[in-house]
Order: structure tokens, then C-alpha cells, then sequence
């Protein structure tokens, strides 16, 4: 008894046959690359108001830049001129603990770093994911103060993230960045200056501030690459 032969009917075209790579290499690069941008974008590290972790010397801002007066630019002496704050070398600590409180315990690390020449290792706060660019010289030079990014860190016992840091948060400044600048004879480090301080409407203020400083246009402002180079 003969039976009869047919052909199975193709269920898909032939070219989903190529399909099977693409999605082979779409799942293997997905557990890669999932896993990666929380860790850099939604890390608490990154991005969570508050985040405050404990620093091997006990430094109070509160102390130092709040009842003492000392400017921010001291310490982090590159925000003027350069991408990065710098964090204060041990010599910086030592101008003026040589000579005072030269026997507390609390600064027997910035005392072991003097005598040994390795570096007190702060924990960095603000840390912003490595795929996106940030210039402190370009804003502090245009006026904003630090007080926009970092909060009332004259305040601040132990310095916490203040501000969300956050993708969204930068594109409000950028579209409105009028109002987060102050004139070039109010110092960036004033932590207690408000518009209102000026004598002037804030509004108008703000529109004088944007043209004196050639901000460029929201455009630019909030283009991918200004940020995302």
C-alpha cells in the first residue's frame, strides 16, 4: 500500500530563518547591557537624594565653610578652570592643622597621610554615570552658584547628595537656566544670595544674565551631545 507524500507548508518565510541570530545575540547582549545601565543610571549611588556615606576623616562643612567662612574654591580648587573638583590634597588639611587640633583623634588619618604621602581616600557624593559629561568651570564661570548643584552644604555636618542628579533635573536647568545664574560680583561660593538680593526683578534679571553670558539657545541647551559626547 502506497501512501501519498506531500511537503509541510511552510509556517513562517524563509527569511525568519536570519531572525535566529539576531535574537540569540539581542538576548546574550541584553544581560549585559540591562545589568549595566542600573547599575550606572539607577544606581542609589548615582542618583538618591541623601545619599551620605561615611568619609574616613569627619569633615563638617558646617565647621569649616558655614561658621568659619572658608571658600568652597580653598578646598576644590580646580572649579573655576577645570571639568573636575578637585578634592583638597592633605597639605590643604595640613595649613592649618599643623598647628591646630594637632592631637585629635578624628584627624590621626590626615596626620597618617602627611607622614606617609598616600592620600586620604574621601568617598566621592556627587557621582554622575561615566557616560555623562559635566564641565564645573562652564557653569561656575557662567554664574551658577554652587548652592544649585549641592545644596546648603555651609549646612551640612556630613555632606549629603542634596539634588536628584538626574537626566531630568539637568534638562529643567537647561531649558530655564536663567534663573539658576547670579551676576559675576555675587561669588558662586555665597550660599545665602537670592535674586531679590540684587535690587532687581528676577524675571528681568534672569534675561540680563542669559544674554551677558552668550547662554546659548534651549536648542543647544538640550541637544543629546551637549551632555552625551
Amino acid at each position: 500500500m502506497q501512501h501519498e507524500s506531500y511537503e509541510q507548508p511552510f509556517v513562517f518565510p524563509k527569511w525568519a530563518n536570519y531572525l535566529l541570530p539576531v535574537i540569540v545575540l539581542g538576548a546574550m547582549g541584553g544581560m549585559f547591557y540591562l545589568p549595566t545601565v542600573v547599575d550606572l543610571g539607577a544606581s542609589p549611588i548615582t542618583t538618591a537624594v541623601g545619599y551620605s556615606p561615611l568619609q574616613p576623616v569627619p569633615y563638617s562643612h558646617a565647621l569649616h565653610a558655614g561658621r568659619l567662612g572658608i571658600d568652597c574654591r580653598y578646598c576644590h580648587t580646580t572649579v573655576e578652570k577645570a571639568a573636575f573638583a578637585a578634592l583638597p590634597p592633605t597639605q590643604t588639611c595640613m595649613n592649618c592643622h599643623s598647628t591646630i587640633r594637632t592631637q585629635s583623634a578624628l584627624l590621626l588619618p590626615v596626620r597618617q597621610s602627611w607622614a606617609t604621602g598616600f592620600p586620604v581616600e574621601w568617598v566621592k557624593i556627587h557621582d554622575l554615570p561615566h557616560y555623562v559629561y559635566f564641565n564645573h568651570s562652564a557653569h561656575v564661570n557662567h554664574g551658577v552658584g554652587c548652592i544649585e548643584c549641592h545644596g546648603r552644604v555651609d549646612q551640612m555636618d556630613q555632606v549629603y547628595q542634596a539634588k536628584p542628579l538626574s537626566m531630568g533635573w539637568c534638562l529643567d536647568c537647561h531649558r530655564d537656566p536663567g534663573s539658576h545664574l547670579r551676576p559675576r560680583d555675587v561669588a558662586v561660593t555665597d550660599m545665602n544670595w537670592t535674586p531679590q538680593d540684587s535690587g532687581q526683578d528676577p524675571a528681568e534679571l534672569a534675561r540680563r544674565l542669559v544674554k551677558d553670558y552668550a547662554i546659548r539657545d534651549k536648542a543647544y541647551m538640550t541637544s543629546c551631545s551637549t551632555c552625551h559626547r
